[in-house]
């Protein structure tokens, strides 16, 4: 049996401490080096963020937000790693393992090409799986809307669950 997944999240973006209250930009684990970072109770890594709601919708459980919710003082700053390596668990618990990831990045900046790689590294050791299974797209908004004007990060993911032999 196969199962398919989607998920999606988005935060705005502000500039960081001590001039904004937006966060450090983290995204797929990686720290990137931007001027602007996400409003978050967590890290804010809207890519982890989406993958691990996909995962968790692939398999009919309860989102992101209902086991991790963000009235948990608990979890302020906490790595968004955690609620993907708990996915993950879950979804093997359950006998299932990632056949594919494809995933897409929206925002203005950072651009997400010369992080590729990375990314897809971090997120691959993250999941335990090879790196041939994810696949990642970086997009712009075009100037139109919060993601064009650089206000926000925008992310869709979609993962393929496959039964394990």
């Amino acid at each position: 049996m196969t199962r398919i997944g989607h998920g999606y999240d988005l935060h705005r973006l502000e500039p960081t401490a001590p001039v904004g209250s937006g966060r450090p930009f983290v995204l797929g684990g990686l720290l990137i080096d931007n001027p602007t970072g996400p409003v978050a109770h967590s890290d804010g890594d809207a890519l982890t963020h989406a993958i691990t709601d996909a995962i968790l919708g692939a398999l009919g459980l309860p989102d992101i937000g209902q086991l991790f919710p963000d009235s948990d003082p608990k979890l302020a700053g906490a790595e968004s790693s955690l609620f993907l390596r708990e996915a993950v668990r879950r979804m093997r618990e359950r006998g299932y393992e990632l056949g594919n990831l494809d995933a897409t990045v929206i925002c203005e900046r950072p651009k997400i090409g010369p992080h590729k790689a990375a990314i897809i590294a971090r997120l691959a050791q993250c999941m335990g799986v090879d790196s041939s299974r994810l696949n990642l797209k970086g997009k712009t908004h075009e100037a139109v809307d919060a993601v064009g004007e650089g206000r926000a990060i925008e992310v869709h993911a979609s993962v393929l669950l496959l039964e394990s032999p």
